[in-house]
């Protein structure tokens, strides 16, 4: 059976990409079509329209356009949950030289921020941070980042900048800083266009980045698909195959980097080493869990993207189907 799947290029597209390179699909009897796409919008519209019959999908994203929060109306279920953490704040120079913070811990560099915003908003040219889309944990972090620093949120402006555009965008002076996913924060460093202020994992640690999303159509296709990305996930899990995920994420057909830049976003391969900083796969985080889910919500609505008395419980039982997880790796 053919399927067409979509990503947006990011380092945690990995599980798919390794699902079609590597035959994980094939053994399952799948072959697999991956279309990048230009943005998280788009790739919504595409899923939701039946113009994809799944994706690496922003894990907010993936329950508000279920729940008709965002987008055209969409079956879409989450049978997979594909990674955690990798994403970063990413300030410009000239901003991180303004607000000269007394050390690189959390508390000072929020306080710092807080302050050049706040002066910023006074003087009527307020700063201007890039966010992927507004329904992902990188605009939850952007604000758990000011709220850091006792900065309120609307001192500051957020645009949309899909994460392949945000270097760009920060080269160019469109805006003061970023929130992405890797590898995009690594390449403004090497670049020399700015530093990282923050990892989202210091302000929300594990959270659930990217899931599998897919059509409830599929129907009989799902369980070989979860157990295709899922298989192909723990395989990028093996530090064994760090090397050759890297060189394969490389290439021309998905990032087009340098693979030491590609290397930069899945950290130092030792276990003992500084967790949250880099992305995480395998089986420790591939179940969706209610209490995930229940989190994603929980910053919708701090974010007022949901009503105060929304139906929690209900939104994670449409969308979150472990059920689904479970089924298809009984036998692995």
């Amino acid at each position: 059976m053919r399927l067409q799947l979509g990503y947006v290029p990011l380092c945690d597209a990995a599980p798919l990409i390794a699902a079609h390179e590597l035959g994980f699909a094939r053994a399952e009897g799948l072959d697999l079509d991956l279309t990048a796409e230009p943005s998280w919008a788009t790739l919504r519209d595409r899923l939701a329209l039946g113009h994809l019959d799944g994706a690496h999908m922003l894990a907010p994203l993936a329950l508000a356009s279920r729940l008709a929060l965002s987008g055209p109306p969409s079956d879409l279920i989450v049978p997979l949950q594909l990674s955690t953490d990798g994403n970063a704040v990413t300030l410009s120079n000239t901003l991180w030289a303004a607000m000269d913070p007394a050390s690189e811990a959390l508390a000072d560099v929020a306080r710092a921020f807080a302050g050049v915003a706040e002066a910023r908003h006074r003087a009527g040219t307020p700063l201007t941070l890039g966010t992927v889309h507004p329904f992902s944990c990188h605009s939850y972090q952007v604000r758990l980042f000011a709220e850091a620093g006792g900065l309120d949120a609307a001192a500051f402006r957020t645009v949309v900048v899909p994460p392949q555009h945000c270097v760009e965008a920060l080269a160019r002076g469109l805006v003061d800083g970023f929130c992405a996913g890797a590898p995009w924060n690594d390449v403004a460093v090497a670049a020399g266009h700015g530093r990282v202020a923050v990892h989202g994992s210091a302000l929300a640690p594990n959270a659930t980045e990217k899931v599998l999303a897919v059509s409830a159509r599929l129907d009989g296709a799902i369980l070989p698909l979860v157990r295709a990305v899922a298989r192909a996930g723990r395989w990028c899990a093996d530090p064994e195959n760090r090397t050759e995920l890297i060189h394969r994420l490389a290439r021309r057909t998905y990032l087009d980097l340098d693979p030491a830049l590609v290397g930069r976003a899945f950290g130092d391969p030792d276990p003992s080493a500084e967790p949250g900083t880099r992305i995480r796969f395998g089986a420790a985080v591939e179940e969706p869990r209610a209490a995930q889910a229940r989190w994603l919500l929980e910053q919708m609505r701090a974010s007022q993207q949901v009503p105060a008395q929304f139906d929690i419980a209900a939104a994670i039982a449409t969308v979150y189907r472990a059920d689904l997880y479970r089924a298809a790796m009984a036998d692995l």
